[in-house]
């Protein structure tokens, strides 16, 4: 038996109502370059958008004009997906609470994960999305999810609750070590300032 081993998310699906409530949300608001559109090739009555979230990846969309937007949180069921969550750089985050209240969109305010920055709102159709921010990044060659691997080993090794920017400086530094040669035989913290 073997492993039908993933390289990424190639898209995600998800269920419309008409066609323009989708279009200005996942590009009014959220940016994402409306790319492609053709009809849904297993329903003919809906048309199928495809979005660019910012990484070439696809968020698609099927549409139905008939279907009217409902803003009811969507279900949490086992199994049904609880939210979804994009990537915004720091100075796009830090903007969030001011461009969502122009907008009069409710949502949770800046949340603190320690490793990131995060703030939740639901779309037209009761989805919730997440702007999530890193704090950190990753050192070169290395992905944000080789310092998270990294970090929740010092984390775990030093017995804290929860990661924190020390345990992602910490992985940075032991993956840096780990990645990058040098000619000292002691790679040590040390302090060049006089003692006065």
């Amino acid at each position: 038996m073997r492993k039908l081993q993933t390289q990424g998310v190639h898209h995600i699906t998800i269920v419309g109502a008409d066609r323009q409530t989708s279009i200005d949300f996942w590009e009014g608001i959220l940016g994402m370059p409306f790319v492609f559109e053709q009809p849904n090739l297993d329903k003919a009555t809906e048309s199928h958008l495809y979005f660019d979230p910012g990484d070439g990846r696809l968020i698609t969309i099927f549409t139905d004009e008939s279907r009217k937007p409902d803003p009811k949180r969507t279900a949490t069921d086992i199994g049904c997906v609880h939210h979804l969550a994009f990537a915004v750089s720091q100075a796009t985050f830090r903007q969030a609470v001011e461009r969502l209240n122009e907008r009069g969109i409710k949502h949770s305010g800046p949340k603190d994960r320690g490793f990131m920055d995060s703030i939740y709102f639901e779309d037209p159709l009761g989805l919730l999305i997440e702007l999530a921010s890193y704090r950190f990044e990753p050192p070169f060659g290395y992905s944000h999810g080789d310092v998270m691997l990294e970090a929740h080993r010092i984390r775990v090794a030093r017995g804290d609750y929860n990661i924190a920017e020390i345990h992602l400086a910490d992985a940075i530094e032991t993956l840096t070590a780990r990645n990058r040669g040098s000619l000292s035989s002691d790679r040590g913290p040390k302090n060049p300032y006089p003692r006065s």
